[in-house]
Order: C-alpha cells, then structure tokens, then sequence
C-alpha cells in the first residue's frame, strides 16, 4: 500500500504518543511541501499552571519537517531530524497550530547540496499560535540530508569508461 498525505496525517493522528498528547495532524499537502498539526490544550495535556505543556508543543513540531523533505526527496536520500529549539513567547491555551512549508525550490537547493554524498544540516522554522493568531512560541528544527551511498556510486560508476 503507497503512503498518500492523507493516510499519514491520519497515521499520525491515531500513532499512540500524539493521540494521547492532543496532537492531531490535519493534513499534509499533496504535492508534501506542507503540513498542519494542532495541540488541543486540555486537563490531560495542559501544565501546573493550566497552559499547554512546552513537551507536547516541542513534540507537535518533531518529525514534520523531515518528513516533508523526505517525502520531496524521494527513497535515493537520507532524511533525519537532528536537533530542535523552542522559544516560549507567551502561555498556549485552547486549540495551538503549527504550520510547516518547505518549497520545492529550498529541495531543488537541498538536492543539489546533497549531490556526490555531501552531508547538508538545514534548518527549518516554524511558530505556534493560538485561535487569535498570537505567535505562542517560535521552533527550529534542524534536518540532516544525504544522498544514499549506492546512488551517489551508481552515479560515480556511470561516469567512469569501462574497458
């Protein structure tokens, strides 16, 4: 069975840590170069304090960017998130959404960056807002990218003269 957008956006809304951590992904874009995710803020999601727990907003942010890039890519790369930073700018409460976008020209970049094997570290951003808009919190993501070593030596080996 082909993974379409639809099917991982319900994949990962029903995957056990976001279900129980209030995270439901509302789609991905069909041509993958978007994602929507949203953290609904309730008694089993929410802090000491009754705002939204900055593990489940760092959390709602993971694997979203990388799997946009990787899905853009195609099988013939590496694609692994490595690193993330989150600035909490003011308490989350309610519905919180984040909205991931990675261009095909930033993976024309990428691809080419990658090419031969070259190891790319990229950084992604994003931002959390509430039901009014309000910027809840600022994230980066880091992702790593590589092209898988027999495409980089089938494409060294097409080059070499036999005989």
């Amino acid at each position: 069975m082909r993974i379409t957008p639809r099917r991982l956006a319900l994949g990962m809304s029903l995957w056990l840590p976001n279900l129980f951590s209030g995270i439901r992904v509302r789609r991905f874009s069909d041509d993958w170069t978007r994602a929507t995710v949203e953290l609904r803020v309730t008694l089993l999601t929410r802090n000491y304090v009754k705002t939204a727990f900055g593990g489940s907003m760092q959390a709602m942010t993971d694997p979203y960017f990388f799997m946009l890039v990787m899905h853009q890519l195609g099988r013939e790369h590496v694609v692994w998130d490595t690193r993330g930073e989150i600035e909490f700018l003011r308490p989350g409460t309610g519905v919180l959404t984040a909205e991931f976008h990675v261009p095909p020209e930033r993976i024309a970049a990428i691809r080419e960056r990658a090419a031969g094997g070259a190891k790319v570290l990229e950084w992604f951003e994003t931002e959390i807002t509430d039901r009014s808009g309000a910027v809840v919190a600022r994230v980066r993501r880091e992702v790593y990218i590589r092209e898988k070593k027999r495409v980089t030596a089938a494409t060294r080996d097409a080059g070499t003269p036999k005989g």
